[in-house]
């Protein structure tokens, strides 16, 4: 099982960024999808999820009307599209397949800075 993200880097405030998730070796088009990030010194907490077949999404307060979630089945991949970029919003991003109960497979993180 792996969940490559790519896409992350260094953004001036105002800015945007695209970060993708590549999927292998699990059912990706069963799986709900979540990006959670994670800045220094703070806990881990939930950005934007999916449903199976993208019909779905919801979003943190904090990111409403600025990211925008999405996947492509066919390629096993899901994207966070960031506008709109905030100092506040620096973080490693990380994506996830949740489960029932829980996540079950996770990603090894993208670095977003945004800064000037």
């Amino acid at each position: 099982v792996q969940l490559v993200e790519s896409g992350g880097g260094l953004v001036q405030p105002g800015g945007s960024l695209r970060v993708s998730c590549a999927a292998s070796g699990f059912p990706f088009s069963t799986y709900i999808m979540s990006w959670l990030r994670q800045a220094p010194g703070k806990e881990r907490e939930l950005v934007a999820s999916i449903s199976s077949l993208g019909r779905n999404t919801n979003y943190a307060d904090f990111v409403k009307g600025r990211f925008t979630i999405s996947r492509d089945n066919a390629k096993n991949t899901v994207y966070l599209q960031m506008n709109s970029l905030k100092p506040e919003d620096t973080a490693v991003y990380y994506c996830a397949a949740r489960g029932a109960t829980k996540y079950d497979y996770w990603g090894q993180g993208t670095q977003v800075t945004v800064s000037s």
